[in-house]
């Protein structure tokens, strides 16, 4: 570290430092002045409070020096590191901020990001408890703009455990985050475990190699982190994960599973390359398939030529554990039909079928109008798993796009829609249906009937009057997906309806609502992000979005309805 990198704050601390702390959290930023006094003080709040905080700056050009200066001068714990340049990435200021740690544990923070109260407490507890080498807890994820929680891959911290060694559950490759652990110092450094420079996706590097050196390891279930999602950031402001439109975001990637499998291989644990895989698989790419829908064909084509020879090298074992629907995306990419890849894609995880199918002289059934002409592109594309024209009906592989769209009086809409039935399970003749939307509690239905122009292809209009939906009094902030709903035999088959593949400018409109609902503006849109589904967004206006919706979400809070509960017990 040069010397000039080490920002000492002009003005004097308050009180010592401590001179021996238990715990260094790292809070690494770069341009985020106006987030980093939250993060700092999730740090100051901890309830174990012998610790050292590095303020980690990638050299950044805003007000972040001024404010990191003056939360040092709050805190003796708190210690300002400047890069003397910028790195683009989060390795450089974390191994920076390695270098001058002195606490026997380490752990990380983003600063657009926060620790629980008891984060500290909680991982050093399991690290006194038991001689492990890192210990890793559940994040929770808060969506920025709407305060929406979740947890990350809360399947695989559900509960406590000690896990001596990663061959003894590889599914943890899913949890890649580093900022979810608390590392033994000892262990970084007997490994010389650091943060790869000069690349994005640095935590899957370093969280795999974690894991492979780790003799134990301790799981506990406690959220120890809080991760803020913000889907709608501006593109200079947006984290990496979400930064999936660029193409050297892909390549970043791909580059970086490249060596992990390299360190796999080298370090021993060749074994665990279907599980890697099947992670990448199921996790990396499924990300980019969501995307597909909205690409270009130039973009496609790019994308294309970046993933299919790293897709070649994966292990078969790994497609074979992936649902059909993600393994018919797979190989088209690869085969480089990528219209059909983003056909295919559109409505990927809500059981859309295909336009077409194809059987061959065996009586297997394949997605598209031809039989695949390799072996692995017939093993791929195989449908006949899924029984297409002996399954039960609700699960029958219909496809409902809407082909045009256009304003109506008011807040109406006109949707001219094309239903495919590729396996032909709907009776010959006309169909009766029913688009169904649910903004609050009751279900708005719209009857319409579906014509056949051809087998197995139908087409339908419906006129879809969004001030007929019944809104909760407090209304409604957010979207939903319209639903087509088909009756056969006395069973029912619901799917979404997918926009139309052609952009078309956002349909708009105020509604004042008959049933005493508040204003809303209503939106009618492509899905924002995702796999190309028709949206209906409902944005309250006026005095219910300035003060009824705020209070509603404040009394909807756990705490809030437990002391309500509480209250309402004791009055009884």
């Amino acid at each position: 570290m040069s010397p000039e990198a080490r920002d000492v704050p002009e003005s004097p601390r308050a009180g010592q430092a401590p001179e021996s702390p238990d715990v260094t959290v790292v809070v690494i930023v770069y341009n985020d002045a106006a987030r980093l006094p939250r993060a700092v003080a999730s740090v100051r709040r901890q309830t174990h409070a012998n610790i050292e905080i590095v303020i980690s700056d990638d050299h950044s050009t805003d007000a972040t020096p001024q404010v990191a200066r003056r939360l040092a001068a709050q805190d003796p714990r708190i210690l300002h590191l400047r890069l003397d340049r910028n790195s683009g990435g989060c390795s450089v200021p974390r191994n920076r901020a390695l270098e001058i740690a002195r606490a026997p544990y380490v752990m990380f923070l983003d600063s657009d990001d926060e620790l629980p109260p008891d984060a500290v407490e909680i991982l050093l507890a399991a690290h006194r408890e038991q001689d492990v080498d890192f210990v890793m807890g559940a994040v929770e994820r808060i969506r920025a703009d709407t305060g929406n929680r979740g947890r990350w891959m809360p399947h695989l911290v559900s509960e406590r455990r000690t896990v001596h060694g990663i061959d003894a559950e590889p599914r943890l490759f899913f949890e890649h985050l580093a900022t979810s652990k608390m590392y033994a110092r000892a262990f970084l450094d007997r490994h010389g475990l650091r943060f790869p420079e000069g690349i994005h996706y640095e935590d899957q590097l370093f969280s795999a190699q974690a894991y492979c050196l780790a003799r134990a390891f301790t799981v506990v279930p406690e959220p120890v982190y809080r991760w803020y999602i913000a889907p709608h950031a501006s593109a200079d402001t947006a984290s990496i994960s979400n930064q999936r439109h660029k193409l050297g975001n892909v390549r970043d990637r791909v580059h970086v599973q490249r060596l992990v499998d390299d360190f796999l291989t080298g370090s021993g644990h060749g074994g665990l390359r279907e599980e890697k895989d099947y992670k990448f698989l199921k996790h990396d790419f499924r990300m980019y398939a969501g995307d597909l829908p909205g690409r270009d064909e130039e973009w496609l084509a790019e994308f294309a030529a970046i993933v299919s020879p790293y897709l070649e090298t994966l292990t078969p074992g790994a497609y074979a554990r992936l649902p059909r629907a993600e393994r018919v995306v797979l190989q088209l990419v690869r085969e480089r039909r990528l219209a059909e890849a983003r056909l295919a894609a559109r409505g990927l995880g809500h059981g859309v079928g295909p336009r077409a199918v194809v059987t061959d002289e065996d009586g297997r059934t394949y997605w598209g109008d031809r039989v695949p002409d390799t072996a692995w592109g017939r093993r791929e594309l195989d449908l006949s798993e899924l029984a297409p024209d002996t399954c039960p009906f609700p699960y029958a592989l219909l496809r409902h796009e809407v082909t045009e769209i256009a304003p109506g009086p008011g807040a109406s809409v006109d949707l001219a829609i094309r239903t495919y039935d590729p396996a032909l399970r709907l009776p010959v003749g006309p169909q009766a249906a029913t688009l169904l939307l649910s903004p609050g509690r009751r279900r708005m239905t719209v009857p319409f009937r579906l014509s056949p122009v051809r087998p197995g292809v139908y087409e339908g209009h419906v006129h879809v009057d969004l001030a007929a939906a019944s809104l909760p009094l407090h209304g409604f902030d957010g979207a939903r997906h319209p639903v087509l709903s088909l009756t056969h035999q006395g069973r029912h088959h619901r799917g979404v309806l997918l926009a139309p593949e052609t952009a078309f400018r956002p349909l708009t409109a105020r509604v004042d609502y008959h049933s005493g609902a508040a204003p809303h503006q209503v939106t009618v849109e492509p899905e924002e992000r995702g796999t190309g589904r028709l949206q209906v967004r409902w944005r309250p206006t006026g005095v219910t979005a300035r003060v009824v919706r705020p209070v509603v979400r404040r009394m909807a809070r756990p705490r809030v309805r437990r002391a309500a509960r509480l209250l309402a017990s004791a009055l009884r």
